[in-house]
């Protein structure tokens, strides 16, 4: 599974094995990609996984970048 980095908008992108699942705002919303998927997973849980691929940000950032 790989969490793609916060969009300009919001949120971050999900795949599985190349599949767009969808776009996530929270912790909650990857649990819920993952049971859709057969996979159970409390979403306290979500961050930290080993086999989630948190890329351009960790589990805690969901949304855009902001300038100082």
């Amino acid at each position: 599974m790989s969490v793609h980095p916060p969009s300009p908008s919001g949120g971050r992108r999900v795949r599985v094995d190349g599949e767009f699942l969808g776009l996530a705002h929270n912790m909650a919303d990857i649990a819920e990609f993952l049971r859709r998927a057969g996979l159970e997973i409390d979403p306290a849980d979500v961050a930290a996984a080993t086999w989630i691929d948190w890329r351009g940000a960790g589990p805690q950032r969901w949304g855009p970048e902001t300038a100082d």
